[in-house]
C-alpha cells in the first residue's frame, strides 16, 4: 500500500511539472513587460521647438539661446535638431531610449529624416546622439564618438553643460554643411514680412508728409503705426513643427 501511495505521489508530480514550468515562464514574461522598460516617453509636445529642459539643466538664458540657434539653423537647412535634458534614465539604457524618443515625436522631415536628437540625463552623467536615417552617412558612430569626446565632455566634466552643447551642435553644423537646404522659406513668414514691409513704407510716407506741414491727426497716426510695425511677436517652436522624421538605433554616446 506504501509503495503504490509513492507510486501515484511520483506520477500526480510528473503530471503537474509541465504546469508549474508553464507558470514560471508565464510570470517571467510578465515581470519583462512590467519591468523591462521603466522610462515612459511623453507625448509630442504642442509647441514643437528645438529644447526642452526637463531636468532644469541649462539657465533659462542659456536654454533660450541654445534654442534660437537651432531654430535658426532649421530655418537654412530643415534639419532639426532638438536637446532634451532628463534628471534620470529610471535604469534605461541612454543608447535605446534616444532614438525611440525620437521616432516617437517624428523629429525631422519626413522626406528626408534629417532629424537629430540629443539626449542629456543628469544624474547618470551621460549623453547620447542619435542622428535619423537621411544624417547617419555622417553623423557615424565614429564621427558623433569623437566629436562627443573631443568637444562636449570636457566642458561637461567642468560642469559647463551650456559651453559643451554649444560647441557640439556647432560641430554638428560642420560636419553637415551642405547636407541640405530649406525647401522654401514659410508662406506664412513671407506674408507677414510683405506686411511688415508695406507698414514700413506707408509709415515713412505718412511721416513725409508730416514734415511738411501735415495735419497734425496724420502724426499721430504715423506715430501708431510706427510702433505697431516694430513689435512682433516672439519666435515659438519650428516651422511647422516636427515632420515625421524617421529613426534607426545608431549613434554615439558618452560619459563625464
Amino acid at each position: 500500500m506504501k509503495k503504490s501511495y509513492g507510486t501515484n505521489l511520483i506520477i500526480i508530480l510528473f503530471a503537474l511539472f509541465p504546469m508549474l514550468l508553464g507558470a514560471n515562464t508565464a510570470f517571467g514574461v510578465q515581470d519583462t513587460l512590467s519591468f523591462g522598460q521603466t522610462f515612459i516617453i511623453p507625448d509630442k509636445p504642442e509647441i514643437q521647438t528645438s529644447v526642452y529642459d526637463y531636468a532644469k539643466t541649462l539657465k533659462a538664458s542659456d536654454a533660450k539661446a541654445l534654442e534660437t540657434k537651432l531654430l535658426n539653423y532649421a530655418d537654412t537647412t530643415s534639419t532639426q535638431i532638438v536637446i532634451i535634458t532628463i534628471p534620470s534614465l529610471q535604469g534605461e539604457s541612454i543608447g535605446e531610449l534616444t532614438p525611440r524618443w525620437a521616432q516617437k515625436w517624428g523629429i525631422g522631415q519626413a522626406e528626408k529624416d534629417n532629424g537629430i536628437l540629443i539626449l542629456l540625463s543628469e544624474s547618470d552623467r551621460e549623453i547620447w546622439i542619435a542622428p535619423g536615417y537621411g544624417v547617419d552617412d555622417r553623423l557615424t558612430a565614429g564621427k558623433l564618438g569623437e566629436m562627443i569626446r573631443g568637444r562636449i565632455l570636457p566642458e561637461f566634466k567642468e560642469g559647463n553643460y551650456y559651453a559643451g552643447l554649444d560647441k557640439g551642435t556647432d560641430a554638428i553644423f560642420s560636419i553637415l554643411s551642405g547636407k541640405y537646404v530649406a525647401d522654401e522659406v514659410d508662406k506664412g513668414f513671407m506674408n507677414k514680412f510683405w506686411a511688415i514691409v508695406l507698414l514700413e513704407l506707408f509709415v515713412f510716407i505718412v511721416c513725409f508728409l508730416y514734415h511738411f506741414k501735415a495735419p497734425a491727426g496724420i502724426a499721430l497716426a504715423a506715430s501708431a503705426l510706427s510702433s505697431s510695425g516694430k513689435s512682433e511677436s516672439p519666435r515659438i517652436g519650428f516651422r511647422g513643427g516636427f515632420g515625421g522624421g524617421g529613426f534607426s538605433g545608431g549613434g554615439a554616446g558618452g560619459k563625464w
